[in-house]
């Protein structure tokens, strides 16, 4: 388990689509529900290298795993990699213990957890990526690359878990309606090169999400 002693409440405040400075009723109420997260969040993270084993036409195949990534963006993403790292990251079942109390209490401080807690989770992903790459210091690495971003299918995402054991290491798991829980966990894959990169793919560009996103509405991103 790692320690969060702040969430970026600008960042969470963006994930509300709040532009400029908010009102001060809610940098109040989310400085109270920053407060109450960092009480009862367990922050924690795990991941694992793989070898890629081969490009066949049905998707990206790992050296000792069943997984299969697929699809043209995830090509696009790891071509010229060596390897991918498998990342998993959560927030634990205390943050979705606490917004679903705020929601029968305050409807709007609700809103406001789930957005930081959103935050919080991609704070946990940056801490995890800053080990990786202390860790392989003389590779090349890409940005993050989860299953739904682009053509990479989200049916994946079981696969992803069991080559992580993420339930025994991080106590991630998976819904029979194939979402993650806790709700709060976030899995992803870093492409690992000899090599420099071209990381200028990341962006909007490939999410399938585009046309239908939020963030993109109000002139924003997700940092996908």
């Amino acid at each position: 388990m790692i320690n969060l002693d702040k969430i970026d409440r600008e960042e969470a405040f963006r994930y509300m689509g709040i532009k400029g400075v908010p009102p001060q009723n809610i940098i109040s109420a989310a400085e109270e529900c920053e407060k109450l997260l960092l009480e009862c969040i367990t922050p924690k993270f795990h991941w694992i290298f793989a070898e890629t084993a081969g490009f066949p036409e049905k998707g990206i195949t790992l050296s000792g795993h069943k997984l299969v990534l697929c699809g043209n963006d995830i090509a696009e993403h790891l071509n010229g990699c060596c390897g991918v790292i498998l990342l998993c990251a959560t927030l634990g079942d205390g943050a979705d213990k606490l917004i679903r109390k705020l929601q029968s209490e305050d409807m709007a401080k609700a809103v406001i957890a789930d957005s930081l807690a959103s935050a919080a989770v991609e704070q946990v992903c940056d801490i995890a990526e800053d080990d990786i790459r202390g860790r392989f210091k003389d590779k090349f690495l890409t940005w993050r690359f989860s299953p739904g971003y682009g053509d990479l299918p989200l049916e994946c995402q079981g696969d992803v878990l069991t080559a992580l054991n993420a339930s025994r290491r991080a106590g991630i798991f998976l819904t029979d309606g194939g979402l993650l829980t806790p709700t709060k966990s976030v899995t992803a894959v870093i492409g690992v090169s000899e090599t420099p990169i071209n990381n200028s793919r990341k962006g909007c560009g490939g999410c399938n999400m585009r046309d239908k996103c939020n963030f993109r509405k109000t002139g924003g991103h997700c940092n996908g």
